[in-house]
């Protein structure tokens, strides 16, 4: 046991327990988890890379089939295209991220 007037005893466990916490604090600095509130906010884009695609091709399907009259044409095939294009940019943009 150190008596306090010379070096710090590398057997304290007290010293040992400092040590060790302060190197799990740098570990966790650096290996930093995202919050939940990131993790939610990133579900949420993933949500909206989605369904834009999608809507956007309902939207225009309908509108393509009311000017040529032709039921669900063009709106049924637009909106499956959205929704690969929203699928394949989530798949990309979770990818890189």
């Amino acid at each position: 046991m150190n008596d306090g007037s010379g070096p710090p005893d590398e057997n304290d466990a007290l010293i040992r327990a400092a040590q060790l916490r302060h190197e799990r604090e740098k570990r966790g600095r650096q290996d930093e988890e995202p919050s939940v509130a990131r993790r939610l906010a990133q579900i949420g884009v993933l949500g909206w890379m989605i369904v834009t695609p999608m809507l956007i091709g309902v939207f225009l399907g309908n509108w393509l089939d009311r000017t040529f009259k032709t039921g669900l044409f063009w709106t049924a095939p637009l909106l499956l295209l959205g929704l690969g294009l929203g699928c394949w940019s989530a798949w990309k943009w979770v990818k890189k991220a």
